[in-house]
């Protein structure tokens, strides 16, 4: 039951304690740290009992190297069902709860779909009392806060913690030293509470903070070498300073490998203690207790780093040890792209990690007499061990050294099991799974689409939906009651004009809300396809200026990703969008029929307002390219049809709404595996019509790109190629006739107001397999085998 008075008084209490200041002269900063440490001791018992409740049984670990958790205020009150007692009290308070909502930096611990997917499930776990606890790095600042500057991407420092971080409670008691080639640093945990929806359960989310052993050489310090007396506290520092440094030199490198080795090292040093408090030297019972999920290739060191503290400091066998770290570990496969599975140079592994450099190689070894013993070719060998051509290949790693290795979703699984790891599926067949991806029901439309919720809630007779995802498929029954589809309708259209006001308020550029959203917002990466989109949008103006009168419905294109900080490519493509932004938004014959907008800083705030606004959801990976996507969920949920590929799970939601309430266009991946090597992009490009036009654009001086060369390599990169890769590696050309007639296709279907709304409501009464909750239980049951517990 919410205390009222007392939460007042405890607010009160904390401004004054650590401000100085009543509630009335405080700065909204300050209110927002004074409520969310009030809501932090509203939840300490809890979090508490629920430590107490699950250490003595098995429990699971996610390692990951990614978390974008976003803001943690109003889902920690809606998860604790207390949203609308505190928005009433902070209103008695004159405080307006939507304002300090707006304070809190999103920490963006995270790039794209991978540390979004962590954070789903951690909420997905809490919620449905399962024991896991998740292991990252407290990075100080984020991926970073993207800027446009003349249409450039410039990078800027994300400075997630400039007002504090309430929401994370530094356990110094805990600190672990870990050590590298070149020194030692402690790692210092840091834990956040991870709230369960409608159950006292609260979950933790350690993050690790490098920190210098020493915090400064006073000697040098008074010998006034300043630099130098804190040259050792600030290089220890960097290894949890950013999220993915910049690693196109060997320091930017040794870095990378430093972050990912530091967490897992410190990680494992956690458990391990925790562990011989409990059973001192017996580890027989160690696999019986811990299941540890590595997530991606970053965490897979984690298994070299078990057996070094198995063998050298606990003094166990190798085959005993190597028992306890297969039946511990399992490994998820976040991609299909050979150029991501993630390898390392000898040399630099060698130099930063010597003796787990040493363990890979004993591993390596065992493995080639195991291959060999099952008959396995020379060649076969060559290609399947995990050192070889100077490099550590830890994808190769992660699947001989773990129980389970599971995919994203159906299509993924199954391309790694015939075709990628088919070599691997043939000596493992028992370890492989898919575990197709899912999104939080609380974030992605209870917290960010109250008006759907509530109608949802209101049509079903209960809210119990929003923790049983499958339940919606009941609003079935409504696919023809006009009364529910206008509803449906004037719910869009309200999270339509809020996302036109927030993106003037944001960007200061002025949307129409009655227009169609077409948003594609996701990391940017070539095989996303960004660029067949803006090659779409650029070819639909040129016609327009043909034919002014051509009959098409006011169509808004929005944008939202951010390009690695040394990924050229990437960045060329953000600018050509934005290049195509000013030419369409400036000319006064569109006259509004077309917009284009690229949002800065997409971010998870930005999204939980553009997924509920969203028209169209733009999924256009190269098929057998998109591993799963939670973005297409996310839209899904929403009421937005998929137009895409047949790709990642876009064919599990076609299977699940229908093809026919969804855009489906372009090559499959049999097609493009029958035509692989044969295939000739000059001759899309010289006979689709109007492709040169918008292609040559790149390079004939409609657009300029500062004399950086971008547009150029990015000409080249689709005519000719590169000493990397074939001309149009991602076959836009090959799909672009398509998808511009799905395109047609989309303008004749939104014509029929109730139709659309049938495919909207289409979408989300079959969107219940696309729940994390589903995800999590399924790794649960199947994977880490552990029970789900719940204080009473």
């Amino acid at each position: 039951m919410f205390d009222k008075v007392k939460f007042k008084e405890t607010v009160e209490t904390i401004l004054k304690v650590d401000y100085g200041k009543t509630i009335e002269n405080a700065e909204e900063y300050e209110k927002y740290n004074g409520i969310s440490k009030a809501i932090m001791e509203l939840i300490s018992d809890n979090w508490n009992a629920t430590e107490k409740l699950y250490s003595n049984g098995k429990q699971a670990y996610y390692f990951s190297a990614e978390y974008l958790m976003g803001r943690a205020l109003g889902n920690n009150l809606l998860n604790l069902g207390i949203y609308e007692e505190v928005k009433d009290t902070l209103k008695e308070l004159n405080i307006d709860i939507n304002n300090i909502e707006e304070i809190e930096e999103d920490a963006g611990l995270g790039n794209g779909g991978l540390g979004r997917l962590a954070a789903c499930f951690m909420d997905s776990a809490a919620t449905m009392n399962l024991p896991l606890t998740g292991y990252g790095i407290r990075y100080e600042y984020g991926i970073f806060e993207q800027k446009f500057e003349d249409g450039f991407q410039i990078e800027r420092g994300d400075n997630w913690q400039r007002y504090g971080d309430p929401w994370s409670i530094r356990r110094t008691e805990d600190t672990v030293i870990v050590e590298f080639g070149d020194g030692k640093i402690k790692a210092i945990p840091y834990d956040m509470p991870i709230v369960g929806y409608n159950t006292k359960n609260i979950n933790t989310l350690r993050l690790w903070k490098a920190e210098s052993i020493e915090e400064f050489d006073f000697q040098l310090f008074n010998d006034q070498k300043y630099d130098e007396s804190v040259k050792e506290k600030n290089r220890a520092e960097d290894i949890s300073r950013v999220l993915y440094p910049n690693d196109s030199n060997e320091e930017g490198k040794m870095l990378r490998l430093k972050q990912q080795y530091f967490f897992v090292s410190a990680s494992l040093k956690d458990l391990l203690r925790k562990y011989k408090s409990r059973f001192e030297k017996d580890f027989s019972k160690f696999s019986e207790y811990h299941a540890i999920q590595l997530n991606d290739t970053h965490p897979v060191v984690a298994i070299p780093e078990l057996m070094r503290i198995l063998v050298d400091e606990e003094n166990i066998a190798w085959e005993e040890a190597w028992n306890i770290v297969e039946n511990t570990f399992s490994y998820t496969n976040h991609t299909i792209l050979a150029e991501a599975l993630e390898q390392w140079d000898i040399e630099l592994f060698k130099k930063v990690l010597p003796r787990i450099y040493e363990i890979v190689e004993e591993i390596d070894k065992r493995f080639i007499l195991e291959l060999k013993e099952k008959n396995y070719s020379h060649e076969k060998i060559e290609d399947m061990r995990i050192i070889s051509n100077n490099t550590i290949k830890m994808a190769w790693l992660g699947i001989h050294g773990t129980h389970t290795i599971n995919g994203v979703a159906q299509l993924h699984t199954d391309i790694l099991k015939n075709k990628e790891l088919k070599d691997w599926n043939k000596l493992y067949p028992e370890k492989f799974q898919n575990k197709t991806n899912g999104i939080t029901p609380r974030r992605w439309i209870a917290l960010c689409n109250r008006e759907l919720t509530e109608m949802i809630t209101e049509l079903l007779g209960t809210e119990e939906w929003i923790t049983d995802l499958s339940m919606l498929n009941k609003l079935e029954k409504y696919i023809d009651d006009e009364q529910v589809l206008k509803r449906l309708l004037a719910i869009k259209m309200e999270k339509k004009e809020e996302l036109s006001d927030y993106i003037f308020k944001k960007e200061g550029i002025e949307i129409d809300p009655n227009s169609i959203f077409d948003i594609q917002i996701k990391r940017l990466h070539e095989y996303k396809r960004q660029l067949l989109n803006a090659f779409h949008v650029l070819d639909l103006y040129y016609r327009l200026k043909e034919d002014p009168n051509m009959d098409i419905l006011p169509r808004t294109f929005i944008f939202g990703a951010k390009a690695a900080p040394g990924y050229f490519r990437a960045k060329g493509i953000i600018k050509y969008i934005n290049e195509i932004a000013k030419l369409v938004n400036n000319d006064p014959d569109i006259d509004g029929k077309i917009k284009v907008l690229f949002v800065q800083n997409y971010n998870v705030s930005y999204a939980e307002k553009l997924f509920p606004a969203a028209d169209i959801s733009e999924q256009i990976s190269t098929a057998g390219k998109e591993a799963s996507g939670t973005g297409n969920m996310k839209f899904m949920l929403n009421g937005t049809s998929t137009l895409g590929t047949y790709d990642g799970a876009n064919v599990e939601i076609v299977k699940e709404a229908g093809e026919e309430n969804n855009f489906i266009f372009g090559a499959r991946v049999e097609e493009l595996e029958e035509i692989g090597g044969s295939y000739n992009p000059i001759e899309y490009y010289e006979s689709v019509p109007g492709l040169k036009r918008v292609v040559d654009t790149l390079i004939d001086g409609t657009f300029d790109d500062g004399g950086t060369g971008m547009f150029k390599e990015l000409y080249d990169s689709l005519t000719i190629g590169a000493h990397w890769h074939r001309a149009d590696n991602y076959f836009i050309f090959r799909d672009f006739d398509q998808y511009r007639e799905v395109h047609k296709k989309v303008d004749r279907a939104y014509r029929d107001r109730l139709d659309w709304a049938r495919k909207c409501l289409k979408n989300i009464a079959n969107a219940g397999k696309f729940s994390s909750d589903r995800t999590i239980l399924e790794y649960g049951k199947e994977i880490w085998h552990i029970e789900a517990k719940k204080i009473q």
